[in-house]
């Protein structure tokens, strides 16, 4: 039987820290996706043979907090995305609890205050349930929490929860969730508010049957090193994942990053204007219902598709994208928007397998002001619905510069492609499905290609 305690105190004031570091990034079966049935846990081999190093990156300024740079008309003002103390990468903690955990315990705070959480335990709960105004952090200091069924730390109400991670932690849970009445808790960190991850320190999620992070508000990451691997997403929200700043990998069994918002039309979008990004996913490796906007950072992208969003918008940043379907995908996923893909600065490389693949494609608009676009496609560069508009930048299609944006252009010249994907000493034998078809399934792991054809 789980015990309880119960915490409370003052907040305290919050003081600020560099953060540098880097992560790793391991490749998932395709034996253990969740979809397989099968008993044994989704991603109990989720490191096998090749670990993938994510480089550190620093986003300090002269006060030690993250900084950002918002672009100037972007679809989304991103100059309100993150407060002060979001972008404040430590704590005070001269007036702080400090807790250490114990197995089947389940620590309960109340009010809000700062934490500093430490210890090694199983079957163990960091709930939150503090009054709506409460800002309460939670510096997780050397922790590791592993459980079968329920989340490591749980935000049943708060105005926002801080996650500061400072040395290394771990949170892991191997079973499947249970829920909390009628809340289903479905992943490592799981919350009904507002939370943001900051430090610099590191921290890594397993979620064996579920997602990584689950937030019901926003989520926000400002700083600090993750290695998140999931059965399902890897990052999801009801209304925003903002990021700008913190090296972030992820390996999931559906999309990456998910936004999705199916009560408000505006919501369910992603901001990005820094951090280094990598992510391996089995579906999208990032997906929102409305907004993609990027104003920075380095991304790393590998998907079925790369982007998926109504609107994508690229204002900055260094961009790699490899896809088995297509590379950046606007569609109609919210009536806010026209479906749009507009490119105004920044570096984007999009690779797309053979078959029924765009390296971009829009059922709206594309729009390029500048910035540099280099394609690598086998079939369609573009597919556009409706207008295509080039004001500026550099377009490079397999190789060849070009002065205008094709409709549905045909790739070639370019070889390395096996059947099937990706050949030899790529992805080990390509991403395994029929391109263009409808196969479904996998055909194996990221060692050796998916296998799940999407049309």
């Amino acid at each position: 039987m789980k015990r309880y305690r119960s915490f409370a105190i003052i907040l305290a004031a919050v003081i600020t820290a560099s953060f540098n570091g880097c992560g790793a990034l391991g490749y998932l079966s395709a034996d253990e996706t969740a979809a397989s049935g099968s008993s044994e846990s989704p991603i109990s081999a989720i490191f096998t043979s090749a670990d993938v190093n994510v480089s550190s990156s620093s986003v300090s300024s002269s006060a030690s907090a993250a900084s950002y740079t918002a672009a100037s008309g972007g679809v989304l003002d991103g100059s309100g995305m993150f407060t002060e103390r979001d972008l404040k990468q430590s704590a005070d903690t001269s007036e702080a609890t400090y807790i250490k955990v114990s197995d089947g315990e389940t620590v309960d705070i109340t009010e809000e205050g700062v934490y500093v959480i430490s210890g090694s335990a199983n079957d163990c709960t960091i709930r939150v349930e503090a009054p709506s105004d409460a800002k309460v952090q939670l510096v997780l200091s050397g922790l590791t929490i592993e459980n079968a069924d329920f989340p490591a730390i749980y935000v049943v109400s708060a105005d926002k929860v801080f996650i500061t991670s400072q040395g290394d932690n771990s949170l892991n849970v191997t079973g499947q969730y249970a829920a909390d009445g009628d809340t289903n808790t479905d992943a490592v960190i799981y919350s009904r508010d507002d939370i943001t991850l900051c430090g610099d320190g590191s921290l890594e999620i397993v979620s064996s049957y579920g997602n990584g992070i689950s937030g019901k508000d926003d989520i926000k990451i400002t700083g600090g090193v993750y290695t998140i691997r999931s059965a399902l997403d890897g990052i999801e929200a009801n209304d925003s994942i903002r990021v700008c700043g913190g090296d972030i990998s992820v390996t999931a069994n559906k999309d990456g990053f998910q936004a999705e918002n199916d009560e408000d039309n505006s919501l369910g979008y992603v901001y990005i204007a820094g951090g280094t990004i990598s992510v391996k996913a089995a579906d999208d490796a990032i997906h929102a219902t409305t907004v993609v906007q990027i104003d920075g950072g380095e991304l790393d992208l590998t998907g079925a598709e790369g982007i998926e969003g109504t609107y994508i918008q690229i204002n900055g940043g260094v961009i790699d994208i490899t896809a088995s379907d297509d590379g950046v995908n606007a569609a109609y996923k919210s009536k806010s928007y026209t479906p749009t893909f507009e490119m105004n600065d920044g570096e984007l490389t999009v690779a797309v397998g053979q078959g029924d693949t765009d390296a971009i494609d829009s059922n709206g608009e594309i729009i390029v002001n500048g910035g540099t676009i280099n394609i690598t496609a086998q079939m369609s560069s573009f597919d556009y619905d409706g207008r295509a508009t080039y004001n500026g930048g550099t377009i490079i299609i397999n190789g060849q510069q070009v002065d205008s944006i094709p409709q549905s252009m045909m790739g070639g010249g370019m070889g390395g492609f096996g059947a099937g994907g990706f050949g030899a000493g790529g992805f080990g034998g390509g991403w395994g499905g029929n391109a263009g078809g409808n196969t479904g399934g996998w055909g194996g792991s990221f060692g050796g290609g998916f296998g799940r054809g999407r049309g």
